[in-house]
């Protein structure tokens, strides 16, 4: 089939592969491309001679996060409760579908992996990261909490609470110590160290694998992990009502010079992503 956000292929046996390929746009989610990303990851779910999938990016990087050039209301690909916080309840609602397959997902993250970026990698089973990836949610510190706010369950209280009063970013060596990466590799090594963990995988049967996948979540939600990120969703439409964030979000128009100047704008302050001085 032909997409327009995405490349499919499939690399090793019983291994399908979807790239994100929006490399101009740095991999930016707009609800064309999650829409894309979640029609596959179902047809490999359904399909018998798919047993693991995994997800990477074109380009320079995994994701920059959600496309704030696009007007993310309009042509949303499944329908979401409507009402205060409906875009943070309807992302979350996605990334659990993911969470949600029967087949494990595997993200293959390199360069940069921010904000809504974060949360796509998240919903994934496995994350292999490349040591000088950066990964982070720089919107909390303008914008808002995170839409899926999965920092306490993946790093600790402590790491967490760094991560987000700061918005600074992880390194892909840091990710994999911290607990959000599986393991972090060098960069030439990330594609095929990614590679032969799916091919490995995939050996065990689908019938069992899907329940060792949901014995590791079901742990987690035990826990509390799914109920905490969902009531996070709420605590994101709350930011959005502060007189900080309604602020800076009247400077958006959907144009890339406005999104740049914002982008910079929140960043500029802590001299990093985008604003770093080399």
């Amino acid at each position: 089939m032909s997409y327009q956000h995405i490349i499919v292929d499939d690399p090793r046996p019983r291994v399908r592969r979807i790239t994100l390929n929006r490399p101009e746009k740095r991999n930016a989610l707009n609800n064309r491309l999650r829409g894309e990303i979640f029609e596959v990851l179902e047809q490999a779910d359904r399909d018998p001679e798919i047993s693991i999938s995994i997800l990477r990016g074109a380009g320079p990087c995994f994701s920059a996060g959600y496309d704030l050039s696009a007007d993310n209301r309009v042509d949303q690909p499944y329908h979401s409760a409507s009402g205060p916080g409906q875009w943070s309840r309807h992302v979350v609602e996605g990334w659990f579908s993911i969470w949600d397959l029967a087949k494990p997902v595997i993200a293959q993250v390199h360069g940069y992996c921010l904000a809504g970026g974060t949360e796509l990698a998240t919903a994934c089973d496995v994350v292999y990261v490349a040591d000088d990836a950066q990964i982070g949610y720089p919107p909390v510190r303008l914008m808002s909490p995170p839409d899926m706010q999965y920092h306490p369950w993946l790093v600790g209280m402590r790491r967490a609470m760094e991560l987000m009063l700061t918005g600074d970013a992880m390194s892909g060596r840091e990710a994999a110590e911290w607990g959000y990466a599986t393991r972090s590799f060098p960069l030439t090594e990330l594609e095929a160290k990614t590679l032969d963990f799916a091919e490995r995988a995939a050996k065990v049967p689908i019938e069992l694998q899907q329940l060792n996948k949901r014995s590791v979540h079901r742990a987690m939600e035990i826990m509390g992990a799914r109920a905490a990120m969902r009531a996070g969703t709420e605590i994101q439409a709350l930011a959005f009502t502060t007189e900080a964030s309604k602020a800076y979000m009247a400077g958006f128009r959907r144009d890339g010079g406005s999104v740049k100047a914002q982008l910079d704008q929140r960043d500029t302050t802590f001299g990093d992503y985008r604003t770093k001085k080399e």
